[in-house]
């Protein structure tokens, strides 16, 4: 499927990423006739708007000023985007730029060029220091960060104030007692926990974080670190044998969770800005708010991105730098930010966003980018540590769950994972 447009964004995930422009400049012409083979994921039109029309005519305008350089934009179903992209990668067919989950395996491998020979200095001195470090491996930039989100603690006005609460809770004491104010009111399900397959990662990051806890230092895995266990423990015994999280953790996703608050179900849980525009058309009155260490004040928010890559297999490196640039600049970016609850990843781009006054909105999931903190995706073994996680991650807050038992597991798969293959002739 070949096809003039970009991407839009549905609940799984949100965001888009800004940059300033590429060392080639946004006007540069390149010598002889080139075509940019770029393959990304197709998005349906749901929870979050559609992008399609803007980056149509973004294609057509940077194919007008460089007219040596043709985008060939191959579009795959999100679910796909990282099986094709290894695929074509293996079979010597690399695309000159692609879109993906993963890059580490690719960097390591000699595959792609650095950030810094794509763009140019004050372009990478603008990144927004904890995205640009996330796309790191050995401490060189190689991911591009694209369609970037971070959640924040989403509550439902009309729920809280019919349970006689007058706003969000500041630390896990205050969300303990809503909660239990929100069951007694009659919510179907006062806290919306999200550790089913689709993005359990995330949600038990999330209470990692606030507890002082991750799943790595800089030296290496770190699932069975003290913080860790009690978060979980804590989740287990609060949230899940209580009762206020409603069923089975493990069974509830992302994109359900959405729908659940969507139709007044859900008092309160961790969501991506995406989630704004879809309350208001519902006319649900909503709120959010940071989500809250355990002992108060604000958590670490959890950064989330696809990222972009430009292979060195084709040659292409001037032209592949004058097209991200071009897609990147500020103001293009902070425009296709405009309206979509995007965000950008430059400082330029969030400043330009932010002095909207329409935008007023996204100010707070701006405002906490720079905290971000991520899964470790500069590393190689990420990919198989987080489909282990995803499986197991959820018995461990389940009533009958053992929370130090499967991070430990969870640590010896990574531990295994590091190691890589083993050579048994």
């Amino acid at each position: 499927m070949r096809r003039r447009h970009f991407l839009s964004r549905t609940a799984g995930m949100a965001g888009a990423a800004a940059f300033g422009l590429s060392g080639c400049g946004s006007g540069e012409e390149t010598g002889g006739s080139v075509t940019l083979k770029v393959l990304a994921a197709s998005y349906g039109r749901s929870v979050g708007s559609s992008l399609v029309d803007r980056c149509h005519a973004s294609i057509a305008l940077f194919e007008k000023r460089h007219p040596q350089i043709t985008i060939d934009l191959e579009l795959v179903p999100l679910g796909k985007i990282d099986k094709t992209l290894a695929q074509r990668v293996k079979d010597g067919r690399a695309p000159d730029i692609a879109q993906s989950y993963v890059f580490a395996d690719y960097a390591e491998a000699g595959q792609l060029y650095r950030a810094d020979q794509l763009f140019g200095i004050p372009a990478q001195a603008d990144f927004i220091t904890s995205f640009a470090r996330a796309g790191e491996v050995g401490y060189t930039q190689y991911g591009i960060p694209f369609l970037a989100s971070t959640p924040r603690l989403f509550y439902h006005k009309g729920l809280f104030e019919r349970a006689g609460l007058d706003g969000p809770p500041t630390s896990w004491s205050g969300l303990r007692d809503a909660v239990l104010a929100l069951e007694s009111s009659g919510v179907r399900r006062p806290y919306g926990l999200q550790f089913g397959p689709e993005a359990a990662e995330d949600e038990a990051l999330a209470w990692m974080l606030a507890a002082g806890g991750g799943y790595a230092s800089p030296s290496g895995y770190d699932f069975a670190r003290t913080e860790n266990v009690e978060a979980l423990t804590w989740v287990k015994d609060h949230l899940v044998t209580a009762g206020p999280a409603g069923g089975d953790p493990a069974g509830f996703s992302r994109t359900p969770a959405y729908a659940a608050f969507l139709k007044g179900e859900v008092g309160m849980m961790a969501a991506h800005p995406v989630l704004i525009k879809a309350a208001r058309q519902a006319r649900i009155p909503y709120g959010h708010a940071a989500f809250p260490m355990r002992h108060g004040g604000a958590a670490p928010p959890v950064g989330l991105s696809d990222w972009l890559m430009a292979f060195r297999r084709n040659g292409h490196r001037k032209e592949c730098g004058a097209f991200l640039g071009f897609l990147y600049d500020t103001t293009r970016a902070s425009g296709f930010a405009a309206g979509q609850g995007t965000l950008p990843v430059t400082v330029s781009a969030s400043e330009a966003l932010r002095a909207q006054t329409s935008q007023r909105p996204l100010r707070p999931f701006i405002d906490q980018m720079p905290k971000a903190e991520f899964h470790p995706v500069g590393r190689s073994s990420w990919p198989t540590v987080r489909d282990a996680l995803r499986q197991r991650i959820g018995s461990a807050v389940a009533a009958d769950g053992d929370p130090q038992r499967v991070l430990d597991g969870l640590q010896a798969t990574a531990n295994a994972a590091e190691a890589g293959p083993q050579d048994t002739a």
